[in-house]
């Protein structure tokens, strides 16, 4: 196949005039700015506030595609949740220091934990996907989920505060609900029975009400599933049903331990 051939069958097969990989650069960079402008101290708010407006225009112009999508008004709304979005980071973060021992400062935990910034992204993008803004919600969670090892659907509904302890390997699906004061560490995962595309607009994910403790590697699956509050959920275990308040519930392996030194 000659070069010309082969460069009119690529362009043949570049069938989607909207993918423009540049949407992702640019929503990287306003989430990246996004979070400086809330959280970093040499960061001017009101100078970046203005900034943020040009940069969201921008993105604007590239993923509102559909005929008459009022994508342009959303930002004045956005911008009056920001406030309310970061009362609600900040008790997120200090309840990280409350409940880890690890935690030597509130700005280590700003600084250092990647449960808080997953939390964070999420929140931010949370509130953009109400607003129907396309695409730029789950790219704006993307970002968080290289960066941290931590996927949560911006979908999700999840109340304040909240604790990802460790963060690598935790999955939130869309329909999520978790309730207020919940903690979960590494490896969790709150998804679906299934994935058939049938079920897109049906309650897929499981509801975590207040108070609950999920530990590592823990599997919670199904719309109908509800971990009632005041639980603990240990690690490892897999539950497709719904468990009562004030639970306890584990998971017991079979463990071995052999002396393998010979003796003489």
């Amino acid at each position: 196949m000659k070069k010309g051939e082969i460069i009119n069958n690529i362009q043949e097969q570049k069938q989607l005039p909207n993918l423009r990989y540049v949407i992702r650069e640019k929503t990287e960079a306003f989430t990246h700015k996004l979070f400086y402008t809330l959280f970093d101290s040499d960061t001017p708010v009101e100078s970046n506030i203005a900034v943020l407006e040009k940069d969201f225009q921008e993105l604007v112009e590239l993923v509102c595609w559909e005929p008459n999508k009022p994508c342009k008004e959303i930002w004045e709304s956005y911008l009056q949740k920001l406030p309310n979005i970061l009362e609600k980071l900040n008790k997120d973060a200090n309840a990280i220091l409350k409940h880890d021992p690890a935690a030597n400062s509130i700005e280590e935990v700003y600084l250092a934990y990647p449960g808080f910034f997953a939390i964070a992204i999420y929140r931010l993008s949370h509130e953009f996907r109400k607003f129907g803004l396309p695409l730029v919600p789950r790219l704006m969670s993307e970002c968080a989920h290289r960066l941290t090892g931590t996927d949560i659907n911006p979908g999700a509904k999840i109340g304040v505060p909240f604790f990802i302890d460790h963060a690598t390997g935790v999955v939130i699906g869309e329909t999520c609900v978790i309730e207020d004061n919940v903690k979960v560490y590494q490896g969790v995962t709150l998804g679906a029975l299934s994935v058939n595309r049938e079920l897109r607009n049906k309650k897929r994910h499981p509801t975590i009400e207040e108070n609950v403790t999920i530990y590592a590697n823990a599997t919670i699956l199904g719309g109908d599933t509800v971990i009632g509050a005041n639980s603990t959920i240990g690690g490892n275990v897999w539950l497709t049903a719904s468990v009562p308040s004030n639970s306890m519930v584990s998971h017991d392996p079979q463990i071995k331990i052999k002396n393998s030194v010979k003796n003489g």
